[in-house]
């Protein structure tokens, strides 16, 4: 039986991931929250690996307001490099295979062309920033290591963009949408079906991957899709704009390709509009 441990349990991908491992046969989880592991405290986390015995532990915690992270630098890297290099050395030391999520914000979105994993990272913002120092960190630390990255990740659970914009439409408010990005909006149930798959196969194909749905679009396209995909698109009174001001910096274009994934992984790809339909069905 494979032990498995899920960090940052109550985040979206955390809650995706308990949904499919507790129908999952021969494996035993641990879903940890913030109380039950700080990840930034190191001494805590040797203790606690040393208390059990895990085969895999995935890494679903994260500090992700892109926006707070330029004023909250030093809260950013703590939880997206520190706590990274913490688990990585801890998962070194007691032989288990480390799941980590990144990001599609590690690249500057100057590309016109789907990002791959050897592509130069060039972060614009804090976020990014943190979560490459992550990545850096468990590529020298633990050699027995998947980093994934995602992008635009949503599902039915908690603070999202999807979730954002069906609270809006009951709220009857009229919603202007940025074109000034694109890039692809995943399911983060997918993305958990492909943690899984990666733990059930036993892969040992280690590194750099990315994972996100297939297509692309901007965050218009993305609210677009979704009230249409809720039969709400001619009552909703939705406008587009190519200028929206943010504290942060974000790629203009950070679509990933995801063949590396398919073909060493042996992961399918599904159309992102497909996927949307999905969870908006399942609500």
């Amino acid at each position: 039986m494979k032990k498995i441990l899920v960090t940052g349990s109550n985040g979206q991908l955390g809650q995706c991931l308990k949904q499919q491992l507790q129908n999952t046969g021969d494996v035993s989880c641990y879903f940890a929250t913030r109380e039950d592991l700080d990840i930034t405290n190191n001494e805590g986390v040797q203790a606690f690996f040393g208390g059990h015995n895990f085969d895999y532990c995935i890494n679903t915690a994260a500090y992700t307001n892109v926006e707070k992270a330029e004023s909250e630098q030093k809260e950013a890297f703590l939880i997206n490099a520190e706590a990274a290099h913490n688990l990585a050395n801890v998962c070194k030391k007691h032989n288990v295979v480390l799941l980590h999520i990144s990001t599609d914000y590690v690249f500057d979105g100057t590309k016109k062309t789907p990002y791959l994993e050897e592509d130069p990272t060039n972060p614009v913002n804090v976020y990014g920033a943190s979560k490459l120092k992550g990545e850096q960190y468990i590529s020298t630390s633990c050699s027995k290591h998947f980093i994934i990255r995602t992008s635009w990740l949503y599902s039915q659970h908690g603070n999202n963009f999807l979730n954002s914009m069906l609270q809006f439409a009951r709220q009857k408010k009229a919603l202007t949408i940025t074109t000034q990005q694109t890039g692809t909006p995943t399911n983060a149930n997918d993305l958990a079906q492909v943690l899984v798959s990666i733990i059930k196969t036993g892969n040992a194909r280690y590194g750099v991957y990315h994972f996100s749905n297939q297509g692309e679009g901007t965050w218009y396209d993305f609210a677009k899709a979704i009230f249409k995909a809720t039969g709400e698109i001619d009552t909703v009174s939705l406008t587009k704009t190519e200028h929206y001001a943010t504290f942060a910096k974000r790629p203009a274009y950070s679509v990933m390709d995801c063949m590396k994934l398919k073909t060493n992984l042996g992961i399918g790809l599904t159309d992102w509009k497909v996927s949307l339909k999905q969870v908006i069905n399942s609500k």
